[in-house]
């Protein structure tokens, strides 16, 4: 049996780069609030800016990357998808709701069987 190991490789420049998107975030949530006196547009167009550059250091580090090639992949595997019509949709919902009601009933004529073989058949406890 083969085993197939998977090695990741971080470089320094990439940790670095981690580091300060995320120290970049941080900054963006401490300059929205240390601007409170400012206006709202200045605090909200820092904490924007801020994000930017945060998630644009983090598109150029290889975690970025590889998120960025898993977010592709993923869009392309979602693009095979044969979905249903809505025909098929509407006709797989009616079988749900018709199995549900059928097991319901199912469940409910049991329970009222059992009831009545333990407390009226065994017990007598109902006259």
């Amino acid at each position: 049996m083969a085993t197939s190991e998977v090695q990741t490789v971080h470089s320094g420049a990439d940790k670095a780069k981690l580091a300060g998107s995320a120290l970049l975030l941080v900054a963006a949530f401490v300059a929205f609030y240390l601007l409170s006196s400012q206006g709202s547009l200045v605090r909200w167009g820092a904490l924007l800016v801020l994000v930017a550059a945060a998630v644009a250091v983090f598109a150029v580090s290889e975690a970025g990357k590889q998120l960025i090639a898993f977010g592709r992949d993923s869009w392309r595997e979602v693009k095979k998808v044969v979905w249903p019509t809505r025909k098929e949709a509407i006709q797989m919902t009616l079988y749900v709701f018709a199995f549900v009601f059928v097991m319901a009933l199912f469940l409910w004529l049991t329970d009222k069987t059992l009831e009545w073989v333990l407390y009226d058949l065994i017990l007598g406890w109902r006259k």
